[in-house]
């Protein structure tokens, strides 16, 4: 009888050890990556106003050019 005790109390100390290393924290969560570099628009700026006002002046001659000919 005291044989069966013991048994049942290493069984139930067993089990409660298994639960104690299973409730370790999980890991963290990789770090994320740096954000890309910000690019600047100074650069370019004004040659990209120059270039809309050529490029508004080729389309609105072409409009107009189009509604003379229509009529």
């Amino acid at each position: 009888m005291k044989l069966a005790v013991q048994k049942i109390v290493l069984v139930f100390v067993a089990l409660l050890n298994v639960d104690m290393a299973l409730a370790a924290d999980p890991t963290p969560p990789p770090p994320t990556p740096p954000p890309p570099p910000g690019l600047p628009i100074d650069g370019g700026l004004v040659f990209l106003f120059f270039l809309a006002l050529i490029f508004g002046y080729f389309i609105s001659k072409k409009y107009i050019s189009a509604k003379k000919s229509s009529f």
